[in-house]
């Protein structure tokens, strides 16, 4: 996908055509987001991050207007359902976002707390994975461990953007590092699944979330893989 060109460790190779945006549909979603934020009035027992950079910063290939809504909007709302159901549930209470996640997860069954505490920490994480001018050639440790690990850095730039273009419905892809095998792989989780929940160490992530891309490219999943084969 196109803001692939801003990840850290991609170079400026996965660019789709830009589409315009349509002011109506993106004016209806910043009035509905608007007024769900008046709404919400909660003591905050966790704080939104900001993105590193301005929100600007990864044009082309994520629109200011995308990021005022996905992170003013989406991840702000995600955060304030959590808060919510926190100040109901003191036995969480005092946790790190990484604790939270895993603990919510209790081992694949899930506590109702679990989807907004995992797209949170999704979500800063995916904003960290990103700067403005990034998608240069790893360097010394990590390049090194993808070569060993995927024969070839364009070997493993293909396998990511192909993982990122064959998803289906929400998700997310991955770089991780599995720890007990010692080598990194390229992973799909569906809905707020993390990485964090199997132990592994995320490297990069993209958001697959149709929010995440569609103000700037408007294009169905299978029009958008059409498109970059």
């Amino acid at each position: 996908m196109g803001w692939c060109s801003c990840i850290n460790l991609l170079p400026p190779s996965c660019q789709l055509q830009l589409y315009e945006l349509k002011s109506t549909m993106y004016e209806r979603q910043k009035k509905l987001f608007d007024s769900c934020q008046r709404a919400s009035k909660v003591v905050a027992y966790y704080g939104l991050k900001t993105p590193p950079y301005k929100l600007d910063a990864l044009e082309p290939y994520m629109s200011q207007r995308t990021l005022e809504l996905h992170w003013g909007g989406h991840h702000r709302q995600y955060l304030e359902c959590l808060n919510k159901a926190l100040g109901k549930n003191d036995i969480l209470y005092g946790c790190t976002m990484d604790e939270l996640v895993k603990v919510t997860y209790k081992n694949g069954n899930p506590l109702p707390e679990f989807n907004n505490a995992a797209q949170v920490w999704n979500h800063d994480f995916f904003w960290e994975s990103m700067q403005p001018g990034g998608g240069k050639m790893p360097e010394l440790g990590v390049l090194q461990q993808i070569e060993k690990d995927f024969n070839s850095f364009n070997n493993f730039k293909e396998k990511f953007v192909e993982a990122a273009l064959t998803t289906f419905g929400s998700s997310w892809v991955w770089l991780v590092l599995k720890k007990e095998e010692r080598r990194l792989e390229v992973v799909k989780t569906s809905n707020a699944i993390t990485p964090l929940v199997w132990d592994h160490i995320p490297i990069i992530s993209i958001d697959m979330w149709e929010h995440a891309y569609y103000l700037d490219y408007k294009v169905p999943l299978c029009r958008m893989t059409e498109r970059s084969t």
